[in-house]
């Protein structure tokens, strides 16, 4: 039973720190609706860990404390691949474009 509440505990805290890393990421590129999206699974993470969290023990603190480092990267690395997904752009990817636009009007 322990280990299927630190297993809880682990994904309630990737899950929480993965969608505000995205949150983050769609705020600060300005993706408004990725942003509305994002933040239903924040209350979610925040739902699971604040139901969780207060009978955890040492072993499930380890596990909770685990899963942020682990959200943020992956959701660092996914981000790209979520803003395609809901049909946007990354900031790169606009820059890229303004960039071709700007270089076909000087030639």
């Amino acid at each position: 039973m322990m280990f299927f509440h630190a297993a809880e505990l682990f994904g309630s805290a990737f899950l929480l720190v993965y969608v505000l890393g995205l949150q983050s990421l769609n705020v600060n590129n300005g993706h408004i609706k990725a942003a509305a999206i994002t933040s239903l699974f924040v209350g979610a993470g925040q739902l699971a860990l604040y139901k969780l969290a207060p009978s955890a023990s040492g072993v499930e603190i380890v596990a909770y404390l685990l899963g942020g480092p682990a959200g943020i990267t992956a959701s660092m690395v996914s981000h790209g691949h979520f803003v395609r997904l809901v049909g946007l752009k990354t900031k790169k990817e606009g820059e890229s474009e303004k960039q071709r636009a700007s270089d076909a009007t000087r030639s």
